[in-house]
């Protein structure tokens, strides 16, 4: 009887690259331009590239990661 083992790709990152890390690095990052900064437009400029590189890595890399891990499996 074969184990399925599940494949996170969360497990091969360290603590400071996990969803919740950078969900939180995400808000801090936009909630403090607002509030030291008080302006829409500089706040909106801040958060394109937070929000897209938080995009990137929360709902992209992990899929491009087990996409990867079943093609290799039969490498193993």
């Amino acid at each position: 009887m074969s184990e399925q083992k599940s494949l996170s790709p969360w497990q091969y990152k360290p603590w400071w690259c996990q969803p919740w890390s950078i969900m939180l690095t995400s808000i801090v990052l936009i909630g403090s331009s607002w509030l030291i900064f008080k302006i829409n437009w500089l706040t909106i400029l801040v958060a394109i590239p937070v929000l897209t590189w938080m995009s990137f890595f929360l709902l992209i890399w992990p899929q491009l990661m087990i996409r990867s891990m079943v093609k290799n499996k039969g490498l193993e």
